[in-house]
């Protein structure tokens, strides 16, 4: 090999090793529209950086496109839904999101926005049984090596994966209803009087009788309100794990 190469070789291995990290290989647990949209600006600076990224999605995705060209690689698994039924239940719940849903009192919106959610986590949890229990996909992402999964927490499995894998996880985030993640996952600084409920239509003046129904809220969604059906999720983590 001429001595130009080996000088090209040289300075990229360098670029690499004095890159703000290490180049590592990334596996990422994406989730569709906004949330992919927030998710992907990451990834394209990852790649920028050096970084192997390679996004799990499913067959059913809707806005993740692996035919795109792209530095971002794609492993595309089997999904037992239907990319038209996976698109039908996003037009069907935002449909009822802002059309049908009570305005007029927060605990009947909420209580019915909790149905479609939990809606929502049926769908996820089926993607995730379609990886997790696919022993010829998950042995092949663990002969792949990665260093890291990068989830976006609305999406469970990122965590499952990382488990199974035996690798750090890194979480990404646009919010959670009631903050309630960024609070108790992220440590995140939250003092009601001050700032108001995600969702909760307040905004950051508030008089004194919107902060004590911003702090109802937060106890809502701290002890009443969930995101996802733990149990089902406890019940299925348990039972592959």
């Amino acid at each position: 090999m001429s001595m130009k190469w080996i000088s090209v070789l040289l300075l990229l291995q360098l670029s690499c090793y004095f890159s703000s990290g290490s180049c590592g290989k990334v596996l990422v647990w994406p989730t569709e529209y906004s949330h992919w949209i927030n998710i992907k600006t990451i990834l394209d600076e990852l790649v920028q950086r050096g970084h192997e990224v390679t996004v799990l999605t499913s067959s059913a995705s809707i806005l993740v496109d692996p035919s795109k060209s792209s530095a971002i690689k794609y492993e595309v698994y089997p999904a037992h839904l239907l990319g038209n039924d996976f698109e039908d239940f996003f037009g069907k719940m935002l449909n009822i999101w802002i059309y049908d849903l009570p305005r007029d009192t927060f605990w009947a919106y909420f209580s019915q926005m909790q149905e479609i959610f939990w809606e929502y986590s049926d769908c996820i949890q089926k993607f995730c049984k379609d990886v997790v229990l696919n022993r010829k996909l998950m042995t092949k992402l663990q002969e792949s090596r990665f260093d890291v999964v990068l989830a976006d927490t609305v999406g469970p499995c990122g965590e499952l994966l990382a488990e199974l894998l035996k690798i750090p996880l890194v979480y990404s985030l646009r919010f959670s209803p009631g903050y309630a993640f960024e609070k108790y996952s992220g440590g995140l600084p939250f003092p009601p009087s001050y700032v108001p409920v995600i969702l909760s239509e307040l905004s950051d003046q508030m008089t004194f009788m919107e902060r004590v129904k911003n702090m109802i809220y937060v106890l809502y969604f701290d002890f009443w309100f969930q995101t996802f059906n733990e149990k089902s999720w406890d019940r299925f983590y348990s039972e592959v794990l």
